[in-house]
């Protein structure tokens, strides 16, 4: 999408110094995806805490995913 922006150049500049990018539009790009993953980071954190009934199941996923993995395998070499 293009628009038209008022951007401070030093900004602008560090910017493009930081990210890398060649090209201003991705270097603005590669800023705004940081800046929205840091918020959501910032929002994950805020929230600890929040749910003290929430359980754990990663360990139970993980080996889960395991059983039907060998089942598949053995299901496959027959």
């Amino acid at each position: 999408m293009r628009t038209t922006l008022n951007i401070d150049e030093a900004l602008l500049e560090g910017v493009v110094t930081e990210t890398g990018e060649k090209d201003k539009g991705r270097a603005v790009n590669a800023a705004l995806a940081e800046f929205l993953r840091r918020k959501a980071i910032e929002r994950l954190l805020a929230a600890r805490g929040a749910f003290p009934d929430l359980v754990d199941r990663t360990a139970e996923w993980e080996e889960e995913e395991m059983s039907l993995e060998d089942e598949h395998k053995k299901e496959r070499n027959w």
